[in-house]
């Protein structure tokens, strides 16, 4: 009687054990499905809230609308939870205009305010710059970029667009690495279309952890954005543009 109380045992648990295995593949197969039917979202470069399908055009500006491409998580900090892959400046080889274009300005307007709230030690004002500047771009007149420039400017412009809109919601210390990476994309831009401002390039040996980082000043007096009122006044100019 007890080998047979004893078997019964066993084969339930067997049982219990080998439905829990069944119920962990469905539920794998079924986020697995989850995650390979989403949808093919398509906007506009120029005006993001436009949306449609392939083929579409945007009903502002005309432009193909394009794919959008989905957020990598791979290298999401496990500590803090912030996404500090997208934070790195991306090299580009372009020739430097020697334009007076005074369509640029709105935009360096914009990245001054994030960079003097940087200065500042200040989250908010920081924040209040990326929004001015996602505005800028979105508003900026296409049909005054040449041509042969026209790629060049939509790859700033998405870059750019990316660490704007993190600069909006994040605290400050992730505002500074966005920032460093925005540089390199106001710097770019100003390199392909010119503009009517003098402006200053300054550098600081000490930010992006020692390897150094560049940043457009509208002043020429050092205020250091990457470290604010710890290390004001850190840093050099390397060259004047206009």
């Amino acid at each position: 009687m007890k080998k047979v109380i004893g078997i019964s045992v066993i084969a339930l648990l067997s049982l219990t054990i080998s439905c829990k295995d069944n119920k962990q593949e469905e539920q794998k197969d079924v986020m697995h499905n989850e995650m390979g039917n989403h949808e093919t979202v398509y906007a506009c470069p120029m005006h993001p809230e436009i949306t449609g399908k392939e083929g579409d055009k945007c009903s502002k500006c005309g432009m193909d609308l394009e794919a959008v491409k989905g957020h990598d998580h791979s290298e999401m900090n496990q500590e803090d939870g912030h996404d500090h892959s997208n934070s790195e400046s991306t090299e580009r080889e372009i020739t430097q205009s020697n334009n007076k274009n005074g369509e640029t300005a709105a935009i360096l307007n914009a990245y001054f305010e994030i960079k003097n709230g940087l200065v500042t030690d200040s989250k908010e004002n920081t924040a209040k710059g990326g929004t001015a500047l996602l505005a800028a771009f979105s508003k900026f007149d296409m049909t005054k970029v040449p041509e042969n420039a026209h790629k060049e400017y939509m790859e700033i412009q998405e870059s750019a667009n990316e660490h704007a809109a993190h600069i909006v919601k994040s605290p400050i210390d992730h505002q500074r690495e966005h920032f460093e990476a925005l540089s390199t994309d106001i710097t770019d831009l100003i390199a392909l279309l010119g503009t009517v401002k003098v402006i200053y390039q300054d550098y600081c040996p000490m930010a992006n952890n020692n390897k150094g980082a560049n940043w457009l000043s509208e002043v020429k007096e050092i205020k250091n954005p990457y470290f604010g009122s710890k290390m004001l006044t850190c840093g050099s100019v390397k060259k004047k543009i206009n």
